[in-house]
């Protein structure tokens, strides 16, 4: 049996990697590491090791989450609850630094350390029935080995007869009772008929010794993966913080906010509308955009009144609102587009462009939604050579979004909206230097620096978030917020990644299959057995083909909303042809410096080294 070491962020979850830990979490990490080190003698016993490996978990993750302590032999184990009550999670054996003998041989495990956990894996899964172990670590403090628990269960737990040799010792009918004889005699000899590889984590401290004692803040990128790997969203397998389609509950209520909506539980389902009387502003947008519909008064020129209600009052508001949600579906995207932008241009402070600075008012908007996004560079410069220098950063959109819509058409526009109205900040705003002064603010102005106080910037990336305030909102979490507003007569139901991952693989791999079958006439089942068939495909003609066929399944999304549905499918094709070796290009050349995986219904592309794939243009 051998050992196939890891690099820590080679063995994360894809998405866990990409999430952004901030400036205290580092910081804490890398106090309680070096405290670690600098407490090492390593002449003392391995009891004293394993309280100070203790120590530092405890106090860095699980202090208030999780019991981090012995088990009955076992050096430590950190228990899936916050008492030794709980089920064991995570097994630990600590060496000393020094016990050379009893630790790892390179890449060959069998050694006591190894054998200790093999015990102590056994005892807790076949005594004690725990299911529940998710990581087996071996440390001497400079050196981890983190192993997952899988391995154990199918080359040690599921041996019926390595499984009997350690029950019949276990309940003490071998020749004696001495844990040597495990080790020496059961374990040992087993170990080494093994004739396999398993993957583990592995890392020394020592090779982070610079970054953790270096105060450049850039040096800390370098101990992410460190950070994570012990933590309880990795050891444990916890959820973790940020869930793309968590809905950022203090985002959505000041969003609805600004526009004048609420939102309120009625018959047992949640549903948006119009603040009560008494607590509308003029400022917000639904009520400016009544005004000037009432001011207006375009109804006469929608041809069926009825589909917005029965009375004048109701059409009016109904008529506001659906303007409304396009107005803030166009914003919102805009925020989206321009961190996008920022991403491919390293953070340059010019392609901000959704801002007071650039856009005083709502004329200013209303060009920047139909004379800019919606033209081409060379129809903006026949508009307005000032407006074209003004946005020349600002990409043109093929995008019906930012057409003229038909209910624009024939009552306002957002440009006919009042400029001159302010609006006082909900009493948990995010804004909370201005709240303080108690000062209201214009409307758009509020709007802007709202959104500016959010993350739109990144999806995640290998890098620590300085401004923990800014909390990172990304496409999927808008895609909640587009439903959520856009459902306000029902109610909304919005269907989680983990809902649409598992549709789109199940029935898309399922079709790709069928496609095959039914073209080549192969006997096939299951997407293995396609990946089987294709693995000797290799000509450009048999590639291009082979994708030409999955190109032409057809989806179908009858309820299409934000189209989360259509970007998880996306997502589904794309990764099928990386998992099968045709991910080419338009000439048929296969782009196979890359790995393509679906995590948290994210699309992660990474290098043959393992770094995410950043685009960026120069």
């Amino acid at each position: 049996m051998k050992l196939q070491k890891q690099k820590p962020r080679q063995t994360l979850n894809p998405a866990f990697r990409r999430q952004r830990p901030g400036r205290t979490e580092i910081n804490l990490f890398k106090a309680n590491l070096l405290m670690l080190l600098d407490k090492i003698d390593e002449t003392e016993s391995e009891e004293h090791v394993k309280n100070q490996v203790r120590d530092f978990l405890r106090d860095t993750y699980y202090k208030d989450t999780n019991e981090v302590n012995t088990k009955g032999r076992q050096d430590l184990a950190i228990y899936t609850g916050k008492t030794n009550e709980s089920k064991v999670g995570v097994i630990i054996e600590t060496k000393r630094p020094k016990n050379s003998v009893e630790w790892f041989k390179g890449e060959n495990p069998n050694c006591k350390a190894f054998q200790e956990l093999v015990l102590y894996y056994l005892r807790e899964r076949e005594n004690l029935k725990n299911v529940d172990i998710k990581y087996l670590v071996a440390t001497n403090i400079y050196e981890w080995y983190i192993i997952e628990a899988s391995y154990f269960e199918n080359l040690f737990f599921k041996d019926k007869d390595f499984l009997k040799e350690f029950v019949e010792f276990d309940k003490k009918q071998k020749v004696t009772t001495n844990t040597d004889l495990f080790y020496n005699s059961i374990a040992k000899p087993f170990i080494d008929s093994i004739d396999k590889t398993i993957p583990c984590a592995y890392f020394n401290i020592k090779d982070f010794d610079k970054a953790l004692r270096n105060n450049d803040k850039k040096e800390d990128a370098n101990l992410i993966a460190l950070l994570k790997i012990l933590s309880p969203s990795h050891l444990l397998k916890l959820e973790f913080a940020d869930d793309s389609n968590s809905l950022k509950e203090s985002f959505y209520k000041e969003l609805l906010h600004l526009i004048g909506l609420e939102e309120r539980k009625e018959g047992g389902k949640y549903i948006i509308d119009r603040k009560k009387k008494g607590q509308r502003q003029a400022g917000s947008l639904i009520e400016n955009a009544i005004n000037m519909l009432e001011t207006e008064d375009p109804l006469h020129k929608i041809v069926d009144l009825s589909v917005y209600g029965t009375d004048r009052e109701e059409r009016i508001y109904n008529i506001a609102l659906e303007l409304c949600i396009t107005w803030i579906n166009r914003i919102l995207f805009l925020k989206l587009l321009e961190g996008q932008l920022q991403n491919y241009h390293q953070k340059a402070p010019e392609y901000l462009f959704l801002n007071s600075e650039m856009i005083l008012n709502y004329d200013e908007l209303h060009k920047l939604f139909h004379q800019v996004l919606a033209k081409t560079a060379d129809e903006r410069k026949k508009i307005s050579s000032t407006l074209y220098e003004k946005y020349k950063r600002v990409p043109y959109l093929n995008s019906s979004l930012f057409d003229i819509s038909k209910l624009e058409d024939v009552t306002i526009k957002i440009n006919q909206l009042d400029n001159d109205y302010k609006l006082d900040l909900i009493s948990n705003t995010v804004l909370k230097e201005i709240k303080k002064k108690n000062q209201g603010l214009p409307a758009l102005d509020y709007l802007f620096r709202f959104l500016n106080a959010f993350d739109f910037s990144s999806e995640g990336g290998e890098e620590i978030q300085e401004d923990e305030n800014r909390t990172l909102i990304n496409a999927s979490v808008l895609g909640k917020v587009f439903e959520k507003i856009n459902g306000y007569k029902e109610g909304s139901i919005y269907t989680p990644g983990f809902i649409t991952m598992y549709m789109c693989n199940k029935a898309i791999r399922a079709a790709v299959v069928q496609k095959f079958k039914d073209e080549h006439n192969w006997k096939i089942e299951h997407f293995t057995d396609l990946r089987n068939y294709l693995k000797d495909r290799r000509t450009t003609k048999e590639i291009l083909a082979d994708n030409a066929l999955i190109n032409s399944i057809r989806l179908c999304d009858p309820a299409v909303g934000s189209g989360h549905f259509l970007v998880s499918s996306l997502n589904e094709i794309i990764a099928i042809k990386s998992e099968l070796g045709l991910f080419a290009d338009k000439r048929g050349d296969r782009l196979s410096d890359y790995q393509i995986v679906i995590a948290q219904d994210e699309l992660i592309v990474t290098d043959r080294s393992g770094n995410d794939f950043k685009y960026e243009i120069k």
